[in-house]
C-alpha cells in the first residue's frame, strides 16, 4: 500500500492507475479503524478497482465541547490493517492540505441535515459535506463507500452528490457489530467495562421497537418503550425516531421506507445506531 502526505503525489499515483484503466474507489474515514472499516474496504474491491482509504480527523465537524482532542488516532496500526484488507493507497493529508490559511468555504446541506443529529450538533454536517467534497475533488473517485450506521450522515452526502452533480456512485455499507449486536464505532474504545456491559441495550430497544411496528403496534408507544428502556440502562437518550429512509422526515407515508434513528449517551460517551423496518 502507498501512503502520501501531500496532494501532488496522491495526484500522481491517481493518473498512473487511471491510466492503466483502473477505477479509483475511495473510503473516507477518521482513523481509529475497526472491522467496520474493513468492510468498506472490501466492499470497495472490486475487479480491477484502485481502492483509496482517506484518514483525516476533521475538526469541522467537531463542536466546542465534543472529542477532537481526545479522539483515538492509531496511524501504525490503522496502516497495518488497511494492508492486510488489500488498500492501493492511503490518503493522510495534514490539516494544512485541507483546510489552508484563508480557507473561506463551507458546504451546507438543509434539510436532510436539519433534525436528530444535525439538530443535536450544530454545524456538525456542514463539516461532513464540507470535508467530503473536498475529498471528492481530491481523489476524483468513480465511487465512494460509507458505513449505514452513521445513516443521516450517508443521507447527507447522497443529497450532496445529488444537488452538486457529483459523478460518483455512493454505496452504503451495512452496519458491522460486536458478537452482542452494539454497532461497531471507533468510539467504542471510551466505554468503561460496566458502560460496555450496558451498552448492548441500545440495539435491543431498537430491535424490539421495530418488532412492534412491523407487528402492527403502535409506533408512539414503541418509540416511549424504547426510550424508556435505554433510560432504565443507564443512558441519557438524545432521540429514539422512526423516519423515511431518505428524507428523514418523521412519521414516513405508507409504502416508504422507513428507519428508525436513535442517539443516546452512556457515561461521556454518545453512541449512535439504525435499524431498518420495512414498509408493512
Amino acid at each position: 500500500m502507498e501512503v502520501y502526505r501531500d496532494l501532488a503525489g496522491l495526484r500522481a499515483a491517481l493518473a498512473e492507475a487511471r491510466a492503466a484503466g483502473r477505477e479509483v474507489a475511495l473510503v473516507p474515514t477518521m482513523g481509529a479503524l475497526h472491522a467496520g472499516h474493513v468492510a468498506l474496504v472490501e466492499a470497495a474491491r472490486r475487479p480491477g478497482a484502485c481502492v483509496v482509504a482517506s484518514i483525516f480527523v476533521n475538526p469541522k465537524q467537531f463542536g466546542a465541547n465534543e472529542d477532537l482532542s481526545r479522539y483515538p488516532r492509531k496511524e501504525i496500526s490503522d496502516i497495518a490493517m488497511l494492508t492486510d484488507a488489500g488498500c492501493d493507497i492511503l490518503w493522510l493529508p495534514p490539516v494544512e492540505a485541507m483546510y489552508p490559511d484563508g480557507f473561506a468555504t463551507n458546504v451546507s446541506v438543509t434539510g436532510v441535515s436539519d433534525g436528530w443529529d444535525g439538530a443535536a450538533r450544530p454545524g456538525h454536517f456542514d463539516g461532513v459535506a464540507t470535508v467530503v467534497a473536498k475529498l471528492f475533488n481530491q481523489v476524483r473517485p468513480a465511487r465512494a463507500y460509507f458505513g449505514e450506521k452513521d445513516f443521516q450522515q450517508l443521507a447527507v452526502i447522497r443529497r450532496m452528490v445529488t444537488d452538486l452533480d457529483f459523478e460518483i456512485e455512493i454505496t452504503g455499507v451495512p452496519t458491522q457489530r460486536e458478537d452482542d449486536g452494539l454497532a461497531l464505532s471507533s468510539r467504542n474504545v471510551y466505554l468503561l467495562p460496566e458502560e460496555r456491559a450496558k451498552a448492548v441495550a441500545l440495539p435491543r430497544a431498537l430491535g424490539v421497537a421495530a418488532r412492534t411496528i412491523l407487528g402492527g403496534g403502535d409506533t408512539a408507544r414503541a418509540l416511549e418503550d424504547a426510550t424508556a428502556a435505554l433510560v432504565a440502562a443507564g443512558f441519557a437518550v438524545d432521540y429514539v425516531a422512526l423516519v423515511d429512509a431518505e428524507t428523514l422526515v418523521a412519521d414516513p407515508a405508507p409504502g416508504r421506507r422507513r428507519q428508525l434513528l436513535a442517539a443516546a449517551r452512556i457515561g461521556n460517551t454518545r453512541l449512535i445506531d439504525n435499524l431498518a423496518v420495512d414498509p408493512a
